[in-house]
C-alpha cells in the first residue's frame, strides 16, 4: 500500500511536570508544526511551560520557563517549525493539571 502524501495530526495533552515527549516525526515524513497552543485554565495562578525540540541527544529549548497567566493562553511558536524523521517535541510545566496543549502538525512524505 502506498504511503499517504499528507497527514494532518492534532495532539492534545495535559502538560506534565516532568519532560514528556508529545510527538515524534515518523520515519519517511517531515512534520510541520503549524500551531502549538498552551492554555492555563487555572483561575488563580500563573504557571510556566517549557517546550523543547529534540534531535538525537540534542535538546533545543523553544521556550523555557515561559509564564502563562491565569485564564490565558499562548502560541509557543511563530511561523512554522520543521521536524525531520525522529525529531521530538517535549513539553513540561510547573503544574500537572492546569496547563493544556493543542498542537497541529502536518506530516508530509519525504
Amino acid at each position: 500500500m502506498a504511503l499517504k502524501l499528507n497527514i494532518f495530526r492534532t495532539i492534545t495533552e495535559v502538560v506534565s511536570t516532568s519532560a514528556t515527549s508529545v510527538y515524534t516525526a515518523p520515519t519517511g515524513y517531515t512534520g510541520v508544526v503549524l500551531l502549538a497552543n498552551i492554555a492555563n485554565i487555572d483561575t488563580t495562578s500563573t504557571h510556566t511551560v517549557t517546550f523543547v525540540h529534540r534531535r538525537s541527544a540534542t535538546d533545543t529549548e523553544i521556550v523555557s520557563g515561559f509564564p502563562i497567566a491565569k485564564n490565558d493562553s499562548t502560541n509557543l511558536i511563530s511561523g512554522k517549525l520543521f521536524l525531520e524523521s525522529g525529531d521530538q517535541l517535549i513539553l513540561s510545566g510547573s503544574n500537572a493539571t492546569n496547563l493544556k496543549a493543542v498542537i497541529s502538525i502536518l506530516e508530509t512524505l519525504n
